[in-house]
C-alpha cells in the first residue's frame, strides 16, 4: 500500500514517471501524443507543467496504453509500472499435468523451497506416500509402461521429503483416508490386503517423520480445499485436473496460507491424533 503523499509531490511524481516511461520506450512527444489524440502542445504541458492539477482519467489511461505501464504506476499509486496485464503473466504460470507425478517441474519446486515450510492439500492420498502396490493399482491400468516412471517420481518424492530441512504438513478431508479403508468411491476394488499395508505404510512413515511431516483431517461437511501446494513465501500451486495453475505474487500466497492454517486450526483428527485414527481404521478392515 502506498503511503499518502501531497497532491503538488503527486503530480511533480506524475511528470517525472512519463517522462522516464517516454525516454525508456524511446517515444517523442510528437509521437505520443499522436498515439493519445492531442495537440504537441498538451503532451509539453503534462512534462513541464507546475502545480498540483493532473490530467484526467482519460488521458492518464491513454499514456499508460501507448507507453505499456500502468496508469496507477503514473500516478504514484503503485511502485511496479507493469500493466495488470504483464504483472498477472509475471504472477501466473500454467503447466502441463500429467496423470501422475512424473514432471519434473514439480520436483524443481520443491527443491525451489528446500528449508520452509510446504503446505498441501492432495487430490487422493500423497502419491509420495503411497506403496508401491497402490501406485501399480492405481497408474498400471491407464499408464502402461510409464506407471514405472509415477513410481520412481513418487519415491523421489519421499526421499527428498526424508532429507530436506523443509516441513510438510498436508491436510486431507476426512472422507479420503475413510474411503481408501472402506475401498469406497474412488478406491472400490482395491483388495484388503494393499489397503492394510498402506496403512501399515502411513504409520510406520508418521511416526519417522513427525514433527516434520504432520498430517491433519478436515471435515469437508464445514470446510473444503481444491488440491493446492504452497511452497513457503515463493509459490502457491493448484491442482487443476490437466494442468497446473502456479501464482507467485505474495497477496494470493498470503490468502491461500491463511485457508490452509484454518484447515490445519480446524482440522477434526490432529497430526498427533492421526497415527491413533489409522489404527482404528485398520481394525476395520477384513484380511
Amino acid at each position: 500500500m502506498q503511503d499518502k503523499i501531497d497532491k503538488r509531490d503527486r503530480a511533480a511524481q506524475f511528470r517525472l514517471r512519463l517522462a522516464r516511461a517516454m525516454e525508456e520506450q524511446h517515444v517523442t512527444q510528437s509521437a505520443l501524443a499522436r498515439s493519445i489524440g492531442v495537440d504537441r502542445s498538451t503532451v509539453s504541458q503534462l512534462l513541464t507543467g507546475e502545480g498540483a492539477r493532473l490530467p484526467n482519467a482519460h488521458v492518464v489511461g491513454s499514456c499508460a496504453s501507448a507507453l505499456g505501464v500502468s496508469a496507477d504506476w503514473l500516478l504514484s499509486l503503485s511502485d511496479r509500472p507493469e500493466s495488470a496485464a504483464e504483472l498477472l503473466a509475471s504472477s501466473l504460470s500454467m503447466t502441463k499435468a500429467p496423470r501422475a507425478l512424473v514432471d519434473e517441474r514439480i520436483f524443481e519446486w520443491h527443491k525451489e523451497a528446500a528449508g520452509y515450510k510446504v503446505r498441501y492439500v492432495p487430490a487422493t492420498l500423497p502419491d509420495m506416500l503411497k506403496t508401491r502396490a497402490v501406485l501399480e493399482w492405481e497408474y498400471a491400468p491407464h499408464l502402461g509402461r510409464t506407471a514405472d516412471q509415477a513410481i520412481g517420481a513418487s519415491a523421489d518424492r519421499l526421499t527428498w521429503m526424508r532429507s530436506a530441512q523443509s516441513d510438510y504438513e498436508i491436510a486431507m478431508p476426512l472422507y479420503e483416508i475413510d474411503s481408501f479403508a472402506r475401498a469406497t468411491g474412488y478406491y472400490e476394488g482395491l483388495c484388503p490386503k494393499i489397503r492394510m499395508d498402506q496403512i501399515d505404510h502411513l504409520l510406520d512413515l508418521s511416526d519417522q517423520l513427525y514433527p516434520r511431516m504432520r498430517i491433519y483431517l478436515f471435515d469437508a461437511k464445514r470446510l473444503y480445499s481444491a488440491p493446492v501446494t504452497i511452497f513457503g513465501p515463493l509459490l502457491c500451486v493448484f491442482y487443476a485436473g490437466s494442468h497446473y495453475m502456479a501464482f507467485r505474487d505474495r497477496d494470493r500466497i498470503e490468502t491461500f496460507t491463511r485457508h490452509f492454517d484454518t484447515l490445519v486450526r480446524e482440522a477434526d483428527v490432529t497430526a498427533r491424533d492421526f497415527p491413533e485414527h489409522l489404527r482404528q481404521l485398520r481394525s476395520t478392515i477384513s484380511a
